[in-house]
């Protein structure tokens, strides 16, 4: 039954969907120039078609990259926005630098990567770690910042140390801001795997959408890119239940 309602929930935008996927397919059917515009029906064909080389392959190739950068902005980022909320000399020595990075154009700023790392993979995860580090961060910092000061206060009146009051009242209460950083991360770090591997890479998704655009093969570029957004979005649902399941402890 609750699944029923899940699926009648979000019934306006399985609908659009619908639609939009019928309107593409008649108007590449009609257009007929399926090298600029493979229709959805040719895409999935195509996706089929190269199975096995997309999903043993450059599937895993990206996935490692994913995972890679994320992993490393979690780490870094979340010790940068305690340090910056333990310390303000920190907070205004690295906080504009944070803010900084995110003016820098990534697709400028990938071929440094590239020149810097060579072909490896570390030069895609450097892509994927500029581009998921300020959300991670920032969103870390202002959840630590919300935490409730009059609980902090009654906490040290009853003799708590420092690290018990983190352990208590500012790591639970960063948890929701943290997943949310963490939401907008891990679809940008599909983003940011697929830039590293469209400018310099010799497997991954992005890299292999490249060398279809060489050949002129539109439902083979289309094709990675869907398995692109699948696994956004699987990464996605996956950090949605890990929180759930977090948050609910924690509320408990």
């Amino acid at each position: 039954m609750n699944r029923i309602k899940g699926i009648w929930h979000y019934s306006t935008a399985i609908l659009l969907g619908l639609m939009v996927l019928a309107g593409w397919e008649v108007g590449a059917r009609v257009y007929d120039k399926p090298f600029i515009l493979p229709s959805p029906s040719g895409i999935m064909l195509k996706l089929w078609e190269l199975k096995d080389v997309l999903f043993t392959v450059h599937l895993l190739a990206t996935l490692e990259v994913i995972l890679l950068g994320l992993g490393i902005s979690i780490v870094f980022g979340v010790s940068l926005a305690v340090l910056m909320n333990r310390s303000q000399l920190a907070e205004r020595t690295f906080f504009p630098f944070v803010i900084a990075s995110q003016t820098i154009p990534i697709i400028a700023l990938a071929p440094i990567f590239v020149i810097w790392f060579g072909y490896t993979i570390w030069s895609k995860v450097a892509v994927t770690v500029l581009i998921t580090f300020f959300p991670i961060t920032v969103s870390t910092f202002d959840g630590l910042r919300a935490a409730s000061k009059e609980l902090q206060d009654l906490l040290k009146t009853m003799g708590a140390s420092p690290a018990q009051i983190f352990r208590k009242v500012q790591l639970p209460s960063s948890l929701p801001y943290f997943f949310s950083g963490l939401k907008v991360a891990v679809t940008l770090s599909v983003i940011g795997a697929a830039i590293g591997e469209w400018l310099g890479a010799s497997k991954g998704l992005g890299y292999f959408s490249r060398r279809m655009m060489t050949q002129m093969d539109g439902a083979g570029v289309f094709a990675p890119i869907v398995l692109l957004s699948v696994l956004g979005i699987i990464l996605f649902l996956l950090i949605k239940l890990i929180e759930n399941i977090l948050t609910n402890k924690w509320r408990q």
